[in-house]
């Protein structure tokens, strides 16, 4: 299984401090999935720069993101994550949405979407390193058995 963790920050990209999301992320699926090939990088906020990240992708069975969920101008990662989609996968966004309210009720302000292009998954999780890291606990647990269905193998 190939996936892409893209970190989505304006600071974080320019070097003003260290990506702490995508590592977590990196090391929760690796724990889960030792033999997953995954890569990172980290881009600026803003659709077009998202857009750009995802499109870098196009083997990666799940893109996972992280960042540019919340409300913030320059929050446009849910808008990306739609435009390069062509299929909704509204399931899991809520249930990461509906698993992390039990965390902290700020988890209503996260826009995080899901969706398919073709056979692959893009997953928004919000940027903060606690979030990043319950949302991969979640997800790693159902990669594989997406991945299957994505190819119609089944259940």
């Amino acid at each position: 299984m190939r996936i892409a963790v893209v970190t989505v920050s304006d600071r974080a990209a320019a070097g003003v401090y260290a990506d702490r999301s995508g590592p977590a992320i990196e090391e929760c699926l690796r724990a889960a999935l030792p033999e997953a090939e995954i890569e990172r990088e980290v881009v600026p906020d803003g659709e077009s720069s998202v857009l750009a990240a995802l499109g870098r992708h196009p083997d990666a069975d799940w893109i996972i993101t992280t960042g540019g969920t919340g409300p913030s101008p320059r929050d446009r990662t849910p808008e990306a994550t739609r435009a390069y989609c062509d299929r909704a996968m509204p399931g899991i966004a809520e249930y990461l949405r509906l698993r992390s309210l039990e965390e902290t009720p700020n988890s209503v302000f996260s826009r995080g979407e899901a969706g398919m292009r073709g056979m692959q998954y893009v997953v928004n999780f919000p940027g903060s390193e606690r979030a990043a890291r319950f949302c991969a606990a979640l997800l790693a647990p159902l990669l594989e058995h997406g991945v299957k269905m994505a190819r119609g193998e089944g259940h």
